[in-house]
């Protein structure tokens, strides 16, 4: 498996508050099927990003766990229009490794109006966004199909796997439910933090998607579209969303 959004670099933001802890997350990523880990510290007001110190932090992290899993860089990136702004500059600033994919992340209290409009210059840049946790975000809770309208223009959805097996409540687990019913999950992902609440595990959730669709769905989107994603492929898994 392949987790494209994990806060493992430590003492960088709120995800893993110390090298130990960082330590502890690769072993238990590593024992859960785990192979390859992105590293997607946040970028927003309160975190600022600095890509060469994050860089140099995934080697010595992987040093200390001799490579297992594997840690690329990306960015957790916070969709303000001081960002897209600076993202549209230089995407290659805050992209998962080098691929065109980059993961964009919601503010609980608005969603931006032209967002379309902004994915769509996304796109002429050569980029594909990763929305991340939508089944987390109140405010998309409450109209989650206007997820599959931006998936219909490209735009790729990324839940939490901890999500669809309770632990963010039944509102976003119904969510994620739905969404996989309607065709419009990309990629499952940990978005973990620490070692306790948010590890990073995916293998329940893997098995959670095999037990409601079926298991080549569930593989799709723990390895091979995340893997996709990785190597800059385009990704082998992507069904026209269908509201039903």
């Amino acid at each position: 498996m392949v987790d494209i959004h994990c806060h493992i670099l430590p003492e960088v933001d709120d995800g893993a508050r110390s090298w130990d802890i960082a330590v502890e997350m690769c072993r238990l990523a590593a024992a859960d099927g785990i192979t390859h880990i992105v590293a997607t510290p946040h970028a927003n007001d309160k975190y600022t990003y600095d890509r060469e110190q994050h860089q140099e932090r995934a080697k010595l992290l992987m040093e200390r766990t001799g490579g297992v899993p594997e840690i690329s860089v990306g960015c957790d990136f916070h969709f303000s229009f001081e960002n897209v702004q600076e993202a549209l500059v230089h995407p290659s600033s805050y992209t998962i490794g080098q691929s065109k994919y980059m993961l964009v992340e919601f503010s609980d209290y608005s969603i931006p109006p032209m967002f379309l409009e902004n994915l769509h210059l996304f796109t002429l840049k050569g980029m594909r966004l990763v929305i991340t946790h939508p089944e987390r975000n109140p405010l998309l809770q409450r109209k989650p199909e206007q997820l599959l309208e931006w998936a219909e223009h490209g735009a790729i959805i990324q839940v939490t796997a901890n999500s669809l097996t309770g632990f963010w409540g039944k509102t976003a687990q119904n969510i994620a439910r739905w969404l996989l019913d309607n065709d419009a999950v990309h990629v499952i992902a940990t978005d973990a933090h620490d070692t306790k609440a948010r590890p990073p595990l995916m293998s329940r959730a893997r098995q959670t998607v095999a037990d409601w669709v079926d298991q080549e769905v569930a593989d799709a989107l723990v390895t091979h579209n995340p893997t996709a994603i990785i190597r800059n492929e385009e990704l082998p898994y992507f069904p026209f969303p269908n509201e039903g």
